[in-house]
């Protein structure tokens, strides 16, 4: 501490920094969760989506309902989320169309999986809450392109 100063030394002042900013924003309890489930994809050859649009749900961390575009290169997925109860309902459709792979992934939970619909349209029921990520599967065993979005709370 300074002589004759009134102001703390600066350790006093970052241990003080530090106990304000957990009090004012703690990081979320499941955050070494969220940390796990999103490197299980580490080993993947995967394309990562980005958010579409710039509205009030870009960046959050918690969704419960509402419509969310995801674009890769030449992909587009648009979902919408629907509470049911204490599970989710997520509708979503693929641009361009097609009969692609589609997984839901959902940390401490299996994976659901289903295939769209010629029109790019698919529909998943029953999804618990929790981190999660969509991944879609595009082309065959050979050729196979593998597309994650960012993981979003339900």
């Amino acid at each position: 501490m300074n002589e004759g100063n009134t102001f703390p030394d600066d350790d006093t002042l970052l241990l003080e920094l530090d106990r304000f900013v957990h009090e004012l924003d703690p990081p979320p309890d499941d955050l070494v969760e969220r940390v796990q489930f999103a490197l299980a994809l580490e080993d993947l050859d995967v394309e990562v989506a980005r958010w579409d649009r710039a509205d009030a749900l870009t960046g959050v961390r918690s969704v419960a309902q509402g419509t969310i575009t995801f674009t890769v290169s030449d992909l587009t997925v648009m979902i919408n989320l629907t509470e049911t109860g204490q599970r989710h309902r997520i509708d979503g459709w693929l641009v361009p169309e097609g009969q692609y792979t589609v997984e839901v992934r959902v940390a401490g939970h299996d994976s659901f999986t289903t295939v769209a619909d010629d029109g790019g349209r698919f529909v998943l029921n029953d999804v618990p809450s929790g981190t999660t990520q969509i991944v879609v599967y595009i082309g065959g065993e050979s050729c196979r392109r593998t597309i994650v979005t960012p993981a979003v709370v339900l």
